[in-house]
């Protein structure tokens, strides 16, 4: 989708213009009241930054190996068939939906094998319906799901495309089991958790790769494990980044939703990009 477009949309949802205003400059972007229609009516369509038929992509609608089964998930890569560097991308407490695959798309076109786990895979996968989907995420076996989502990493460890090299971002739900997926997998080579949970302090010991945190600077219940988090990585040598994005809250990268923030986002996302192709080069 044009990011003109997108970037209309991130003023609309956040109230600085008007839903009028905003039809009028769409039309003048593409020259259609239709399409300007369209986009209002069903505002899930601005997950689409890359497109789902992207021709420089590969995808696909996997199942990887986990202790009580197999695990749905999301995969995107670039297209040319050589060996790549890989990411799990974590989704939010709504479960694997366009935005997530969206951002598994955009981790792929950085030049990644990326995939994107259903944590409510055990069901079926996640429902169109996303309050049906934050009610199920909530009755989840949470130990079995971080078996889960590690899981991940040993098959992109092994997978026949990928380089061996494995990192690992999430965002709100998925921040916090980014940081989980750091606890329980020693050999994850790095890890990018967006205003997520920290992790009890006596498992910060376990973690050996590499942290990058992002956080909004008005999420006063995430940001307030930050100090304590910091306290016990450097008591424990750790190598950590962290970034505090004033003014950005929680949620501030989900670009479909009302507490955007297109600067923090897109600073952020650089971040993210050159950390994982530092950490996860061979």
């Amino acid at each position: 989708m044009d990011q003109k477009i997108v970037d209309l949309y991130a003023l609309f949802s956040r109230g600085m213009i008007t839903r009028r205003e905003f039809a009028t400059r769409i039309v003048k972007v593409t020259g259609s009241a239709a399409v300007a229609a369209t986009l209002l009516g069903n505002p899930k369509s601005f997950a689409d930054v890359v497109p789902r038929d992207d021709e420089r992509l590969y995808i696909d609608d996997i199942k990887y190996p986990v202790e009580s089964g197999k695990m749905m998930a999301y995969l995107a890569r670039p297209k040319a068939e050589k060996k790549y560097p890989a990411v799990i991308v974590i989704h939010e407490n709504r479960g694997l939906n366009d935005h997530i695959r969206d951002v598994t798309r955009r981790m792929a076109l950085e030049g990644f094998l990326a995939i994107a786990p259903d944590a409510l895979s055990a069901s079926g996968g996640t429902p169109p319906d996303e309050d049906m989907a934050r009610t199920q995420m909530r009755v989840l076996d949470y130990p079995t799901t971080v078996k889960n989502f590690t899981a991940a990493v040993k098959y992109l460890k092994t997978h026949p495309q990928s380089t061996g090299k494995v990192g690992c971002t999430g965002f709100c739900w998925g921040g916090a089991m980014t940081n989980q997926v750091a606890v329980n997998a020693p050999d994850l080579d790095a890890a990018v958790p967006y205003y997520g949970r920290q992790p009890e302090e006596k498992d910060v010991t376990k973690i050996q790769a590499p942290l990058m945190m992002h956080y909004g600077g008005t999420d006063e219940r995430i940001n307030a494990g930050i100090a304590d988090f910091e306290k016990a990585l450097k008591s424990t040598n750790k190598e950590y980044q962290s970034f505090i994005y004033d003014g950005a809250g929680h949620a501030f990268n989900n670009d479909t939703g009302t507490r955007y923030d297109k600067e923090a986002a897109d600073l952020a996302w650089s971040r993210t990009v050159a950390f994982f192709k530092e950490k996860l080069a061979t």
